[in-house]
């Protein structure tokens, strides 16, 4: 199993920067998918960015030039640094991992960190 650990979140001003990262532990971090959800109040979970085990990444256009995903398997952490931070990106955001294919039936499995709160105020 993969256990997650969320941390950088906290209160910046518009236009600030954060970098949260998440580190992993309890298994082989450098085969795994990674991403990073958010939630605001009210809302519905969302994905804000992935990055595969290959390096391969994506984002929701909300972030695309101001969002970067990026993973250092040394360290097992995954990273999600955050620019021209907006009022509108104030959510908890939460780290995943996503295994690859095993088992008699192909299936996934999927691990969740306890979030970190991200507030963009002045």
């Amino acid at each position: 199993q993969v256990q997650l650990v969320e941390s950088g979140g906290g209160l910046v001003q518009p236009g600030g920067s954060l970098r949260l990262s998440c580190a992993a532990s309890g298994s082989i971090f450098s085969i795994y998918n990674m991403g990073w959800y958010r939630q605001a109040p009210g809302k519905q979970r969302e994905l804000v960015a992935g990055i595969t085990s290959i390096g391969r990444t994506n984002y929701t256009d909300s972030v695309k030039g101001r969002f970067t995903i990026s993973r250092d398997n040394n360290k097992n952490t995954v990273y999600l640094q955050m620019n021209s931070l907006k009022p509108e990106d104030t959510a908890v955001y939460y780290c995943n991992a996503e295994s690859p294919r095993s088992g008699l039936t192909q299936q996934r499995r999927y691990y969740w960190g306890q979030g970190t709160q991200v507030t963009v105020s002045s």
